[in-house]
């Protein structure tokens, strides 16, 4: 039998090709053994190039577990609250008090970050928030006075916007448009997650240990996540003491995106309590929390798809044709709850209507990002969920109001006329 002859190698740059050749009865074989060029594979997507670039998988994780207690804390102050104290009422209002102070408070805390660095408040501001949060716990833990606890959840307001900190991180490491769009669909998704996965993980942990397992735990993921996040120095933006660029509020264009942040948080916090209300009366309540964490799954996995895509024209132009895309599906909920009464339909309507939630939301914060200058950057973005925050307030009450003394279905037309009045909005705040 013949034995293989190989080729020889051409003179030349670069690395030899190898080829051997034989032949077998009236046929000639010829293997090419030449490595194979780097060029000839895939290239990286967009998220895959994302987080190659220098220090950013690292301060992308630690802002993810930097924000997962930002879902954990309401539900644990909650459970935690009624659960010793036996009032759902106190605890509600402790709640509400923390909101209240956070709508104050964080914007200041964001301007500081602005004006002196990330690393220099969000660590002490952080440090306030969980004395606050081990405040409250033992306050609730030996029977304090009431006041004590309002107190002490106003104190965890001083917590720092790790989302906004991170989006200007983005905003100063990446140097092109798409890969600018990209970061803000995988923030918006982080978001999503972090507020599917907070709840869930708050109610296991009080309601598997102890009551106020939740809190406790919450607070030392915070104090970690931000403590590693701000040791990332490589890819922190520069501070900008005494800068004299206005007030985001007074910035052309930023007025009309918070407003619409309200409509869009009163169709968040309608949309809760009416589901809420639908199930409990379909003697399902215990299953609202995974109903609502379809629609938080369906906006998660819409943001990766829109990250990826790339996008043509103007972030204002593409804004209202979001809204009205969430407007239209956000009827399917109402739909399945006045026409079959089907929680399990309910939850695949949710699931769809969830899928224009995050294209709204990266569009939004895009045009935020736009229209503020570098220097007001995280002070805007802050403003903008506390929007988001005071509509999520202004939306339960709405929607508490119809469950109550309209149909758990007919409550699904307050979200649903929320929608509209966003998308009216969107109108007047796509052109600066």
């Amino acid at each position: 039998m013949p034995s293989p002859h190989p080729e020889p190698a051409p003179r030349g740059p670069g690395p030899a090709p190898t080829r051997l050749h034989t032949v077998t009865g009236d046929a000639l074989v010829i293997v090419d053994l030449t490595p194979r060029s780097s060029s000839n594979c895939r290239p990286p997507g967009p998220y895959r190039r994302l987080l190659g670039l220098p220090g950013a998988r690292g301060f992308a994780l630690a802002g993810v577990v930097a924000r997962l207690p930002m879902g954990m804390f309401s539900v644990s102050a909650v459970v935690m609250i009624a659960g010793v104290r036996g009032s759902y009422a106190l605890a509600g209002a402790v709640t509400a008090t923390g909101l209240v102070a956070t709508a104050v408070v964080a914007p200041w805390i964001a301007r500081l970050v602005d004006r002196y660095g990330q690393a220099r408040i969000a660590v002490p501001a952080t440090v306030c928030a969980v004395l606050g949060s081990l405040a409250l716990l033992l306050c609730v833990r030996y029977d304090a006075p009431a006041w004590t606890l309002f107190a002490s959840y106003a104190a965890t307001a001083t917590t720092p916007n790790t989302g906004a900190m991170s989006r200007a991180r983005w905003a100063h490491l990446t140097g092109d448009d798409d890969a600018l769009h990209t970061a803000q669909a995988f923030e918006q998704a982080a978001d999503e997650l972090c507020f599917m996965l907070g709840p869930v993980l708050a109610a296991f942990l009080c309601g598997t240990f102890f009551p106020e397992a939740g809190t406790l735990v919450g607070a030392v993921l915070l104090l970690i996540g931000v403590v590693a996040f701000a040791a990332r120095r490589a890819t922190e933006p520069p501070a900008h003491p005494g800068t004299g660029a206005r007030s985001p509020v007074r910035s052309p264009g930023i007025p009309p995106l918070l407003a619409l942040c309200l409509a869009l948080g009163a169709v968040f916090g309608s949309m809760e309590v009416v589901t809420i209300a639908f199930a409990d009366e379909r003697g399902h309540r215990a299953a609202a929390g995974v109903v609502l964490g379809l629609q938080a799954a369906g906006s998660c996995a819409a943001g990766l798809v829109f990250g990826a895509v790339r996008t043509r024209g103007p972030a204002g132009r593409r804004l209202p044709w979001c809204v009205a895309a969430m407007a239209a599906l956000l009827t399917l909920p109402s739909l399945a709850a006045t026409l079959t009464g089907s929680l399990v339909l309910l939850a695949l309507a949710l699931l769809i209507a969830g899928t224009a939630t995050a294209p709204v939301m990266i569009t939004t914060m895009t045009l935020v990002r736009e229209r503020t200058p570098p220097s007001r950057l995280n002070e805007a973005l802050t403003l903008a969920v506390t929007g988001l925050l005071g509509g999520i307030a202004c939306g339960s009450a709405a929607g508490g109001w119809a469950a109550e003394h309209l149909t758990p279905g007919a409550g699904f037309a307050v979200p649903v006329s929320a929608a509209a009045l966003a998308l009216a909005v969107s109108l007047t705040a796509r052109d600066r």
